[in-house]
C-alpha cells in the first residue's frame, strides 16, 4: 500500500482482546446476558430439522427423506448447538414453515378471520410435487375452483422477479399520483443517475491512525455486526494479530480488520446525513486502506476474500454508493457460486460452513434490496439457496471473545425470513403478467398478510417490537418494525391503485378495509421519521426510497375522496409530509438518486396542495 503508515496502535491488543474472566467468559450469552450451557451435538438431518420432524438418523438417508425423495444432508458430527442457538432456529423454522405454505384451490376453502387466512388452512395445505414445481401463480385462474394452483417452490421465490413493478418511482405512473410531478420519471432515471455519478476517489496512502482501535472494534461488535453477523468475535484476536504482523499491508485478515475499524468508526457518529458534506465520512481512512488491498483479494477464490467484499459492500451502502456495492457484489456472487458448487457447505468443516452460510445470505439480501429498486441483472446466486443452510452460531475458539463481542443472530435470521416473504410478495403480486383484479387478488393478499403476521408473532422476545406508536430505544426492534410495515404496505398496495383507477371501488367495505390497512402501514413508517436513523448503517438508501414511496402513496390517497376519509386530519398529513421532505432533503447531498428523490417529493407536495385547493378539498 505504498505510503500507508500505522501510528500509535495503543496497546496493540486488537481493539478489545484485553480482558477478563476465564472459563465463564467463553460461555455463549443471549441478548439479555443469560449464560447458556455448552453445546450439545445434534443428529437430525436438514430436512427433518426444517420440518421440525423427528429424524431416525439413518445413513445415507433417513426414512422421511426417502419418502420425500430428496437429498438427505446431515450436519458434521462436530457441529453443536447451544440453547440460545436452538431458540433462534426454533423460531426461524416456525417462520419458514409459514413461507412453505400454498394457497388453497378456491375462495370457499379460505376460512377468513379478520381478513387473514385461517391457520387451519395455511398451516396444513399440502400440494403434490408437480404442483409445487410450477414457478408462478396465475392469479387470473386463482379462485376459479377445480384446479389447484401452487405458489411455487422455495427456490422460485428466493430472489426478486426479473421484471416487477415494486420500485418507488413506478407510483408516478398511477392515476392522480402522476399529476404530482411535472415530468415523467421511471426507475431507469435512478439507475442512470448512479451510472453517471463521479467515480469514488480514494487515497490508499493515507497515514493510518490506530490509536482508537479498541473503541472502534468494540463499537463494531456492539452496533454493526448485529446487521451482518459475518465477523466471528471468537477468532477476532487472531485476525488482528495476523493483520498487525503484516503491517495492514496485505492479506484478507488485514482487509477484514481495516473494514471492521471503518464500520466501527462510522457507527460512533450517528447518521451520515447529519455529517457535513465537506467532511470525509467517518472511517474513510480505514476504508481507503482496505480498498487498496481489494484488487489482490478479488483474484482469490476463497470465502475470506468474499467476506472482505461483503464488509466492503456494507461500507459502500453506508456512504450511499449503491451501484458500486452492486458491482462488487456481482463479482462476489460469481465467486460464491464457484465455491458453493465445488465445496458444498454440508461437506465443509464446522467453522468454514458457518462463515460460508453467513457470507452467502448477506450477498443474497444485498442483491434483493438493490433489485427491488433498480433494474439490474440478476447474478443467479439464489439457485444455491436450498443447499445453503441457515447459520446457527460460530464455534468458540480457545481465546476470549473481543470486548463487546457476541454472536447475535436473531436480527439476521429474522431479516432472512422477511426478505423471503418480500420476494414472494413481488412474485405473486408485482411480477410481469400477473393479474391484480380484485377478485383474484383477495386470497393472495389474505395469505401473504397471514404469513407476515406469523413472522411477527414468532419473532424471539428480544427482537419482537411492540405494535404501539411509541418511539423505540432498541435499534434492532426499530428496524424490524419499519421493515414489517414496509412489507405490509406492499402487500395491500394494489387496493390503493384499484381505487385510484375506479373511485366507486372505495365504497366496497372489503376494498376500503384493505386500503385502510395499507395507508395505516404507510403512516406508521412516516409518523416518526427520525426512526429511520436506526437503520442508516444497512438501509439509508433503501429507507429513503421507502419514505418517498410511502409518501407518494399517501399523497395520492389524499386526492381521492373515499381514501381521504380513512386518513388522519389534513393538517396532520401536512405536517407529516413536511417532515418527510426535510428528512429526505438532508440526504440529497449523499447521492444523485436521493437528490432527485428529494426534488420529486417536494414538487409532489406543492402540487398536491394545489390540486386539493382547485378541487375544493382544502379550506
Amino acid at each position: 500500500m505504498g505510503g500507508l503508515h500505522s501510528v500509535n496502535n495503543g496497546s496493540g491488543n486488537g481493539g478489545g482482546s484485553a480482558s477478563t474472566p476465564t472459563t465463564a467468559g467463553r460461555k455463549r450469552q443471549s441478548v439479555d446476558g443469560v449464560e447458556y450451557p455448552r453445546r450439545r451435538a445434534t443428529i437430525a438431518c436438514e430436512i427433518c430439522r426444517s420440518r421440525k420432524s423427528r429424524c431416525d438418523g439413518s445413513r445415507p438417508k433417513c426414512r422421511l427423506c426417502i419418502e420425500l425423495n430428496v437429498e438427505c444432508i446431515y450436519r458434521e458430527p462436530g457441529i453443536k448447538l447451544d440453547a440460545g442457538d436452538k431458540l433462534i432456529l426454533e423460531h426461524l423454522n416456525r417462520i419458514e414453515s409459514m413461507l412453505h405454505n400454498a394457497l388453497p384451490a378456491s375462495p370457499s376453502q379460505m376460512q377468513m378471520h379478520g381478513g387473514a387466512a385461517s391457520p387451519a388452512v395455511s398451516a396444513t395445505t399440502g400440494l403434490s410435487d408437480d404442483i409445487l414445481a410450477k414457478p408462478t401463480l396465475n392469479l387470473a385462474n386463482a379462485g376459479t375452483g377445480g384446479n389447484q394452483v401452487g405458489l411455487g417452490t422455495w427456490t422460485n421465490f428466493s430472489s426478486m422477479p426479473k421484471v416487477h413493478s415494486t420500485p418507488a418511482l413506478n407510483l408516478l405512473q398511477w392515476p392522480k399520483i402522476k399529476q404530482l410531478v411535472s415530468r415523467e420519471y421511471n426507475p431507469q432515471h435512478l439507475l442512470q443517475l448512479e451510472l453517471n455519478r463521479t467515480p469514488l476517489q480514494l487515497n490508499s496512502s493515507l497515514t493510518l491512525d490506530l490509536s482508537n482501535t479498541a473503541a472502534y472494534v468494540q463499537a463494531f461488535f456492539e452496533r454493526v455486526n448485529v446487521w451482518y453477523a459475518c465477523v466471528n468475535p471468537y477468532n477476532w484476536t487472531s485476525y488482528y494479530r495476523t493483520a498487525l504482523s503484516q503491517g495492514f499491508r496485505s492479506g484478507a485478515e488485514s482487509c477484514i480488520v481495516l473494514l471492521v475499524l471503518a464500520l466501527g468508526n462510522a457507527s460512533t457518529r450517528g447518521s451520515i446525513s447529519r455529517i457535513s458534506p465537506d467532511e470525509d465520512p467517518p472511517g474513510m481512512s480505514y476504508f481507503s486502506a482496505a480498498w487498496g488491498l481489494l484488487p489482490s483479494l478479488m483474484t482469490r477464490t476463497t470465502m475470506m476474500s468474499a467476506q472482505c467484499s461483503i464488509l466492503t459492500a456494507a461500507y459502500l451502502f453506508y456512504i450511499v454508493r449503491p451501484l458500486e456495492a452492486w458491482t462488487l457484489l456481482s463479482s462476489t456472487s460469481m465467486k460464491l457460486q464457484l465455491l458453493l458448487s465445488t465445496n458444498p457447505p454440508a461437506m465443509l468443516p464446522t467453522a468454514s460452513r458457518e462463515l460460508s452460510e453467513r457470507v452467502y445470505w448477506n450477498a443474497l439480501l444485498f442483491e434483493s434490496d438493490l433489485l427491488a429498486e433498480l433494474e439490474l441483472p440478476h447474478s443467479g446466486i439464489n439457485q444455491f439457496e436450498e443447499s445453503v443452510g441457515l447459520p446457527c452460531g460460530f464455534e468458540e475458539e480457545d481465546e476470549e471473545p473481543v470486548v463487546g463481542g457476541r454472536d447475535d443472530l436473531w436480527y439476521f435470521l429474522a431479516e432472512i425470513a422477511l426478505r423471503r416473504l418480500l420476494n414472494r410478495v413481488s412474485h405473486l403480486i408485482y411480477s410481469k403478467g400477473t393479474s391484480t383484479s380484485i377478485s383474484s387478488l383477495a386470497p393472495v393478499v389474505a395469505e401473504l398478510d397471514y404469513q407476515l403476521t406469523q413472522w411477527y408473532e414468532n419473532l424471539p422476545t428480544p427482537v419482537q417490537f411492540p405494535h404501539s406508536r411509541m418511539l423505540l430505544s432498541n435499534p434492532v426492534q426499530t428496524v424490524l418494525r419499519l421493515r414489517y410495515f414496509a412489507c405490509r404496505t406492499i402487500i395491500f398496495r394494489p387496493y390503493i391503485l384499484a381505487v385510484l383507477e375506479n373511485e366507486k371501488l372505495g365504497h366496497d367495505s372489503t376494498v376500503r378495509e384493505n386500503c385502510r390497512k395499507c395507508l395505516e402501514a404507510c403512516i406508521r413508517q412516516l409518523e416518526h421519521i427520525t426512526e429511520h436513523h436506526a437503520g442508516h448503517m444497512p438501509y439509508l438508501w433503501q429507507g429513503a426510497l421507502s419514505m418517498v414511496s410511502q409518501s407518494l402513496l399517501v399523497m395520492g390517497a389524499t386526492m381521492s375522496p373515499s381514501l381521504a376519509s380513512v386518513l388522519p386530519p389534513p393538517d396532520q398529513m401536512d405536517v407529516m409530509f413536511q417532515d418527510v421532505i426535510e428528512e429526505v432533503e438532508r440526504y440529497s447531498h449523499l447521492a444523485p438518486s436521493l437528490r432527485m428523490s428529494a426534488e420529486i417529493i417536494r414538487e409532489a407536495e406543492e402540487r398536491r396542495q394545489m390540486y386539493q385547493r382547485n378541487h375544493g378539498m382544502r379550506v
